[in-house]
């Protein structure tokens, strides 16, 4: 069953590229997370959507969020893809696409990775989810749509 608007976030705890572990629950009261699970590191799309939030980077900030990318990826790409594209956000090893699957973001018939944005407010309450595979820029300027509307 796919996370959708109104729902709690589902928790989970999963490594970062840095090698520490960060649980979801740790934001909630404190910041708003924008939790976007991409196919793989270092493929065009995936390098143009996580270049796009690195852009606006600062932007996400301002708004009281977190930006925290998730994939399949080991730790170890994950640091090799952050330093290459000087990524400033958490990126998330979910090997065996475990917490993917807990959010519904897959595409294709569940066979395949998707790359589907979840806007979390700071209550841990999904108040956005973005779907699209090939509109990368979309995922950046949606998310930015709705934390604005939720600090107004």
């Amino acid at each position: 069953m796919a996370v959708k608007v109104g729902d709690i976030a589902p928790d989970f705890t999963l490594p970062a590229q840095n090698g520490a572990t960060v649980s979801l629950k740790d934001f909630r009261g404190h910041k708003a997370v924008v939790l976007y699970f991409y196919p793989k590191d270092d493929t065009p799309g995936c390098t143009a959507e996580s270049c796009a939030f690195r852009d606006q980077y600062e932007v996400f900030k301002d708004a009281g969020a977190e930006v925290i990318g998730v994939s399949g990826d080991s730790s170890e790409s994950h640091q090799r893809f952050a330093a290459k594209y000087n990524l400033p956000f958490i990126l998330l090893s979910d090997k065996g696409d475990q917490v993917r699957k807990q959010y519904g973001a897959t595409a294709a018939f569940g066979l395949f990775p998707g790359r589907v944005t979840y806007v979390i407010d700071q209550q841990g309450v999904v108040q956005y989810v973005f779907d699209s595979m090939l509109n990368f820029q979309g995922h950046v300027t949606e998310a930015l749509k709705t934390l604005q509307t939720l600090s107004k």
